[in-house]
């Protein structure tokens, strides 16, 4: 195993498991949950930091999530969950769900490191049930022109520390461009610096055909 299979397999899991699980992403998980419900898809399962936010209404959740350590870190989370929790694969460009298999779909701080995000989010629309609805938390490109030079001048650093992770990508733009609507959407700068914290949160639906 070479160091950076070392370092993205059994570091970094760690590392986004503390900065992730910090109580002040807590409140902004809780209102990107708050309308789940059913069947609930989500992709980037990490160790488990949504769990403790589903609202009452959610019956099981189906986890998508690469790495093996990550999951593990999850196990207590896991345990204390009052619905059933199944990993069911470890890549959000091959969904392994039919069709119109679930009610929502969650992605919080993982559309940023999707290899292939548009195949991503193409599945993620194939498996929503009609009427079903994607919920995201994410940081990206900001809409201010100076920051967005910033932004892309650290992005192949930033891919190279944080597991690929990019700091360029739109999120508003990129869902909609996959065939989906915001029913609501949310913009804003969590603190400092804005090339790290421009922040979306939203529910999509699929777009009628």
């Amino acid at each position: 195993m070479s160091l950076k299979q070392r370092y993205e397999e059994r570091v970094l899991p760690v590392v986004l498991d503390k900065i992730c699980g910090s109580k002040s992403f807590a409140p902004h998980r809780r209102a990107t949950l708050a309308r789940t419900h059913g069947t609930v898809l989500e992709i980037g399962f990490g160790s488990g930091t949504n769990l403790a936010h589903y609202p009452p209404e959610v019956e099981r959740v189906l986890a998508v999530e690469p790495s093996g350590r990550a999951v593990d870190l999850a196990t207590e989370r896991i345990a204390r969950t009052r619905f059933p929790v199944e990993v069911v694969g470890l890549d959000g460009e091959h969904l392994p769900l039919g069709a119109a298999s679930v009610d929502c779909v969650v992605s919080t701080f993982t559309l940023c490191t999707v290899p292939h995000v548009e195949q991503a989010l193409a599945e993620i629309r194939r498996v929503l049930r009609p009427g079903g609805t994607l919920h995201v938390l994410e940081h990206g490109l900001d809409d201010a022109p100076g920051v967005q030079r910033w932004q892309r001048r650290l992005d192949p650093l930033q891919q190279a520390i944080a597991g690929g992770c990019h700091l360029t990508r739109h999120v508003p733009s990129i869902v909609e461009a996959a065939g989906l609507r915001w029913v609501e959407v949310h913009r804003w700068r969590e603190g400092h610096p804005y090339t790290y914290t421009s922040m979306t949160r939203g529910v999509a639906a699929a777009a009628h055909h």
